[in-house]
């Protein structure tokens, strides 16, 4: 079966390694409801994604410690006790990636990750520097789901789009990636993604 896909595009948080800010918070702010009311009030999902879009972290602390400075500590835990947030990688997705790689096929990262806690992780998994290139939002200063970032992973990487499968596992990227003209995949779990790719014409 000839595919019609020729480039392979992966998310990596959620799909290639682990993230959860529970973890190291749990220890830092034992309180579940107070745990909660802090991430839904003072490091927010979008307090955070703003660092995945280029701010710096000592601005984005000094703007949350001059809204709560009775939260300093906890506001500054988060940067520090970042490494604990991705404890893991999986595995088996990781394994699809580099069989893909393996045999011969293009494969490619975009995510919305800070620039720095990037380049940690890569560290952290060496696996994050096998692709042929990655687009990092806070590098670029976009994220998904906007069409922009989408659309210059496309022209920096020389993609077609319409011949590019994007793996992620939130369906507002998945759509945005569509938006740019892409295909796309859902991230449920390693052995959907290999039927899923197999569906496609790529066999892992």
């Amino acid at each position: 079966m000839t595919s019609p896909i020729d480039h392979i595009v992966f998310d990596i948080g959620k799909v290639l390694i682990h993230y959860d800010p529970n973890l190291p918070f749990s220890r830092i702010i034992p309180d579940a409801e107070e745990r909660q009311w802090f991430f839904a009030n003072v490091c927010t999902h979008d307090w955070n994604i703003e660092q995945d879009r280029g701010r710096d972290w000592a601005k984005a602390e000094a703007e949350l410690i001059a809204l709560h400075p009775e939260r300093t500590a906890d506001i500054r835990a988060f940067r520090e006790n970042w490494q604990e947030m991705v404890p893991h990688a999986y595995d088996d997705s990781v394994a699809i990636m580099e069989g893909l790689i393996a045999s011969g096929h293009d494969v490619t990262m975009l995510t919305n990750f800070a620039s720095d806690t990037f380049r940690e992780a890569q560290v952290m998994y060496p696996f994050l520097t096998k692709t042929r290139g990655v687009t990092v939002s806070g590098d670029v200063r976009l994220i998904k789901p906007d069409v922009a970032i989408y659309q210059l992973h496309a022209e920096t990487f020389g993609l077609d789009p319409a011949k590019s499968v994007f793996i992620d596992d939130t369906l507002v990227n998945i759509d945005g990636a569509k938006a740019a003209g892409w295909h796309g995949l859902h991230f449920t779990g390693a052995e959907k993604l290999r039927q899923d790719l197999a569906g496609l014409g790529l066999e892992v």
